[in-house]
Formats: C-alpha cells, sequence, structure tokens
C-alpha cells in the first residue's frame, strides 16, 4: 500500500460496454469495503477508485448492490483459496479480471503462478494502478483471441476463474474458449458464475446501470455444458443459500432466495458452477 504510484495524478478511463461493467463491481467492492463491517475488505479497490477519474456516482450504486457484488466476490475468493491451499504449485488463470484485486486479497504463495487476463486497455490501467507481485503476470487480449494462452504454462494443476464474464460472451466464443483451455491445461477446475434463459432474458431488457453492455450465453443445466466440452465435470452447483457470506444478505434478499429456492428455473437464476477437466 505504501507503493509511490498511488501518488500519481488520477486515471481517465472512457470504458463502454462491457469494459464499463468493471467500474460498476469496483465501486461496489469500494463501497462495501468503506462499510463499519465489510463482507470483503478491499483496500485495492478504495484505492483504485480515488485514483480513477470517472463519474462513480453517476452508477447509483445502491449500498444492497455493494453487498450483493462483494458477497459474489467473497465466493470466489473461498474458492480460489481453497484451490491454492491444495496445490500451492499450482495456475490460477483468472479471466476478464477487470479491476478486481483477488490476487491481492487471496495473497498466494510466489509458486503458484497467477495470470490475469483481459482486454489491453483494461490491462493497461492496472498495470497503472496496481503494483507488481512474485508469481503474477497480466495478459492484456480479449478472451475470443487463441494466442494469449501461449504464455501460460502448460504443465502443473490450473484454476480457471471468470467472475461476470461468461455471460457477456456469445455461445460460439464460450465454446472454443472452454476447448482451448481444458485442451492447454493437464488437469484442473473451472469456477464461474452463470445465468439462465430467464436472467439473460431479464438482463438483456433492463441493461446493467446504462452502460450498453450486451449479453449473449445462458446455461440452463449445467450438465449440458458437455455439448460445449464433453471434457468438464460438474463437481457442485453453488446457489445463493450456499454462499459463504448468504447470511450477510439484506433480510429481503434472503426472503426471495427463500420463495424461490423451491422452483429450479428461479433458483438457478444466478449460480456458481464448479467443474473439474
Amino acid at each position: 500500500m505504501s507503493d509511490r504510484r498511488w501518488l500519481l495524478d488520477a486515471e481517465k478511463v472512457a470504458f463502454t460496454g462491457e469494459r464499463e461493467t468493471l467500474l460498476f463491481t469496483l465501486y461496489g467492492k469500494a463501497l462495501e469495503s468503506r462499510s463499519p463491517d465489510p463482507v470483503l475488505p478491499d483496500p485495492w479497490a478504495e484505492q483504485a477508485i480515488r485514483r480513477i477519474d470517472y463519474d462513480f456516482d453517476k452508477l447509483k450504486v445502491r449500498s444492497y448492490e455493494s453487498r450483493i457484488i462483494a458477497i459474489r466476490a467473497r465466493e470466489f475468493d473461498v474458492q480460489t483459496a481453497r484451490f491454492v491451499v491444495e496445490h500451492p504449485d499450482s495456475i490460477v488463470l483468472h479471466l476478464g479480471c477487470g479491476m478486481d484485486s483477488r490476487v491481492f486479497r487471496v495473497d498466494p504463495p510466489p509458486t503458484v503462478r497467477w495470470f490475469d487476463v483481459d482486454y489491453p486497455d483494461v490491462i493497461d490501467l492496472r498495470r497503472r494502478l496496481y503494483p507488481e507481485r512474485p508469481g503474477y503476470t497480466m495478459i492484456g487480449a480479449a478472451l475470443e483471441e487463441p494466442q494469449w494462452l501461449a504464455p501460460v504454462p502448460a504443465a502443473g494443476t490450473a484454476l480457471i476463474v471468470a467472475e461476470g464474464v461468461m455471460m457477456y460472451l456469445t455461445e460460439e466464443i464460450v465454446g472454443a474458449l472452454l476447448n482451448r483451455l481444458t485442451g492447454h491445461f493437464g488437469g484442473g477446475r473451472l469456477v464461474f458464475d452463470a445465468w439462465n434463459r430467464l436472467s439473460l432474458r431479464n438482463a438483456q431488457r433492463r441493461g446493467i446501470k446504462g452502460t450498453g453492455a450486451t449479453f449473449g450465453w445462458s446455461l440452463d443445466d449445467p450438465a449440458s455444458i458437455k455439448t460445449l466440452d464433453d471434457r468438464l465435470e460438474l463437481v457442485a452447483e453453488i446457489s445463493a443459500r450456499q454462499l459463504d457470506a448468504y447470511a450477510r444478505l439484506p433480510w429481503w434478499s434472503r426472503l426471495m432466495v427463500q420463495l424461490a429456492d423451491p422452483f429450479t428455473t428461479l433458483r438457478r437464476a444466478n449460480r456458481i458452477l464448479v467443474y473439474k477437466f
């Protein structure tokens, strides 16, 4: 936190579409981190929003939204930290990392080779805002570009994490991406959050805070991912009630979850999926 780069002039950004949504989640994490008893302490997010020249107020992130963002991120942190403890010499591949500070929050040992991947302009901003650390590499590329995976070692067990990413891709891109990933590594786990068709339709109708982001892929039955990549085997389907910080949701949100739980379509509107390959 003492890195002198925090003291440089503010970084102006002009992200649109899917890129702009990363500012929404970043701001949500920062707001939650500032709360008296945060679900997810994230001083890196707090520092980043102070350095970025952007009108965060226009996103109108409400307190319950920041809490939900933090609860989802915490579950991904839990899954990642558990894997790193079990596999201290593993590879972690964080797809569509945005401005997420997971590598700093989880703080893996230097024996873990961690790669954050996002669009080149997003990675450029990360490099200006976040410090370097042993074993950590940033890759600037669109996920649909096949060449970005080349510098990532193929040997060793891999954890592939994609938080808030897959729903922005088309099914064709998701299928090709999964095939490249499972074909590249000898084995590992894949963790991502998925919407079903109901959530996708709702998001297409409402949009996300005026960002103009577009959505393309949903997954109703997690077993049907085999139509895209038959090497993937479902390990867990984590619904809202199974989240590590579920009890920290607002009371009315927990009530909605309980009412929806008996209905498969509603329960699967948004959940985190864990696969092995």
